[in-house]
């Protein structure tokens, strides 16, 4: 169903239930008029149905979230006009709320500057001539985030003029006469996302570089500067691997390339998971699709004919860290997010994207493995550990799901939700969220406020062990990390993962800090590309409860106490939260709901996994406790 036709169902459907309340009896076909046919302008329908065009909403606090679409959908269109050849240098400036995207390409035609920002479906991509291999095909992007910002400029410069014009909320507010110029060529976006749709949002600068770093990986030779830092990549996906692999590796990383296709692949020596890295014409795609598919499937094949034997999938794929890229003639994705290509062909009158992935693949791994005998020696040994050690498991895993079955997972450790994020993307399906709590109060508090529809429970017993140094074999053998990976799904990786966002919800005290550390030290030991792609969270509850007759405010930190007892007048009334089970669900529907409050759990840069956990975690105590003492804040 189109939009607008599914916009005017849904007016049709609401004054038909109110005429309905006024008289029961009177007839459909009577209330049914050209009085119940609306048309909405396109930029009420963009901010009527965000989602359509954005995906969720947010406040910032996960990558996916509006404000990083909006971003993405403006720099999108410099990167186009890299590969067309124009312009290597991408300026980003971003403060608090105001976002400033300068390029240096050919800049947009004068006279349809202002249609192409502000006029649906109006683009020059429709133009395979121009923009065959583009991500932005449809005209809508920079028109949705026109739409969702309270104020938005557009300034192009070519031809040694320019033109500016200026809107509000999709709303021409100004528009500026072609005037002489001698500034460089380009284009210049300005935006602010609208306040009332993206409440209390923030951009986070951790997920800002990702999204540039990636940029620079798809398009060597590209230089963005991100409020005066510097973005660039000489190798490509290499450089992708290289600086997000946090482990010792099996070999040197394997780096291939063609027109439309580049690789890169290695085997971590400890990791127990797959991590790919897929994109489609620079576009990350973070639900894979067909060339993904082919990518995983055009591994093994050649890795089985190279060395003549039919080794099982798992043990091949296991501990790889592999990014592809690959650009498609008018690509196809399953959503307007653009996060999984739906393409089964290259293009018009090319070979399917499944035969072209594996083709090259065939070729290319088959020759390198041919002319590096070591690596391919390294790699069977590593693919024969992998068989080992799946045998050895395979009795245990089977006794663990049949544990599972017994206790009734779905009835007694997990309050499922209705919706789950491993079916196609959907704005709700990016909502569905599972809370890990800590006892029966906790979670018995959370399960009666939360919604039905999206979020789930799963109540912990007692603390968990602790996991560092531990091997797989542990998740299965006890009963709380089975419970926990089955409720999750993701026993062999991410790609079934049942919840968008999984929340620790723990008290904030010194237990529910130590259960918080040690589930953190769960997933990153067993299942830390959770952590990597931005899947797991902390749950921040409010620290008090300060009111009067009049006004109640939930304080999350010491100061904002204060704020509010100063706010507030004379003796208000003020609690203080020592449990999640101490709030009422009447209270707790304000914690868990549109205003939610999440902390994403990162993982920094410049360290790794193994220090990390090692540090934090192992045997280390003295050294612990000097760090503690040597970074205690002491509030008077």
């Amino acid at each position: 169903m189109g939009c607008f036709a599914m916009t005017i169902e849904i007016f049709y459907f609401c004054e038909m239930t109110k005429n309905l309340m006024k008289d029961p009896f009177q007839k459909l076909a009577n209330s049914y008029t050209e009085d119940n046919i609306k048309t909405l302008d396109w930029r009420e329908h963009i901010r009527m149905r965000p989602g359509m065009y954005i995906g969720k909403l947010g406040d910032g606090s996960s990558q996916d979230d509006g404000i990083y679409v909006l971003l993405k959908e403006i720099i999108d269109n410099s990167i186009d006009e890299f590969v067309m050849g124009a312009g290597k240098t991408i300026e980003i400036n971003l403060t608090e709320s105001e976002v400033i995207v300068r390029d240096y390409g050919r800049g947009i035609p004068l006279g349809k500057m202002v249609d192409a920002v502000s006029k649906m479906n109006t683009g020059g991509k429709y133009d395979s001539r121009a923009f065959k291999k583009s991500v932005g095909l449809n005209g809508v992007g920079t028109k949705a985030v026109n739409a969702l910002s309270s104020y938005f400029k557009v300034q192009s410069i070519r031809d040694n003029k320019t033109r500016v014009a200026e809107f509000s909320y999709g709303e021409l507010t100004i528009e500026e006469s072609e005037k002489e110029t001698t500034l460089r060529k380009g284009t210049k976006i300005t935006f602010v996302p609208d306040g009332e749709i993206f409440k209390n949002y923030k951009y986070r600068k951790e997920y800002v570089e990702r999204m540039l770093n990636n940029y620079v990986y798809l398009n060597p030779g590209l230089k963005i500067i991100f409020n005066g830092e510097e973005f660039y990549s000489e190798n490509g996906l290499k450089d992708l691997l290289k600086d997000n692999i946090d482990e010792d590796i099996v070999y040197d990383i394997i780096h291939l390339k063609a027109e439309d296709i580049e690789i890169a692949l290695t085997h971590s020596k400890s990791s127990y998971s797959e991590t790919y890295y897929s994109f489609v014409n620079g576009q990350n795609t973070t639900q894979g699709g067909t060339h993904l598919s082919a990518f995983k499937e055009a591994i093994v094949k050649t890795i089985r004919d190279f060395f003549n034997k039919n080794y099982d999938p798992s043990d091949i794929r296991k501990s790889i860290i592999s990014a592809i890229a690959i650009k498609v003639i008018e690509p196809v994705f399953e959503s307007q997010t653009k996060t999984k290509l739906g393409s089964t062909d290259m293009g018009p009158d090319l070979p399917t994207v499944r035969t072209f992935v594996n083709d090259f693949i065939k070729t290319n791994l088959d020759n390198f493995l041919h002319k590096n005998p070591e690596v391919a020696l390294e790699l069977e040994k590593k693919i024969k550990q992998a068989e080992l050690e799946r045998k050895e498991l395979s009795g245990i895993r089977k006794l663990a799901r049949e544990r599972a079955k017994k206790v009734s997972l779905h009835n007694k450790k997990l309050r499922d939700c209705r919706q789950h994020y491993n079916d196609q993307k959907s704005a709700a399906k990016l909502d569905s969220t599972i809370f890990i709590t800590e006892g029966d109060s906790a979670s018995g508090s959370i399960t009666k406020s939360r919604n039905v529809e999206t979020q789930a429970v799963f109540s912990l017993r007692g603390k968990p062990l602790n996991s560092y140094g531990l091997t797989k074999k542990i998740v299965y053998e006890n009963e709380e990390f089975n419970l926990l990976q089955a409720a999750l799904n993701i026993e062999d990786g991410l790609e079934e993962l049942r919840y968008n966002n999984v929340v620790i919800a723990t008290d904030a005290d010194v237990d529910g800090m130590h259960i918080r550390l040690l589930l953190i030290t769960f997933f990153l030991q067993f299942f830390p590309d959770l952590i990597r792609e931005g899947h797991l969270y902390i749950l921040q509850t409010p620290l008090f409860r300060v009111r009067n007759k009049k006004e109640t405010r939930y304080c999350y930190t010491e100061e904002e106490r204060i704020n509010a007892i100063n706010d507030l007048g004379k003796n208000p009334e003020i609690t203080r939260f020592k449990g999640l089970g101490e709030i009422s669900p009447d209270e707790f529907k304000n914690f868990i709901g549109k205003d939610m409050r999440l902390e994403p759990v990162m993982i920094g840069k410049d360290t790794t996994i193994e220090s990390l956990l090692e540090f934090y975690m192992g045997k280390n105590t003295p050294d612990r406790q000097e760090f503690i003492v040597n970074n205690l804040r002491v509030e008077i």
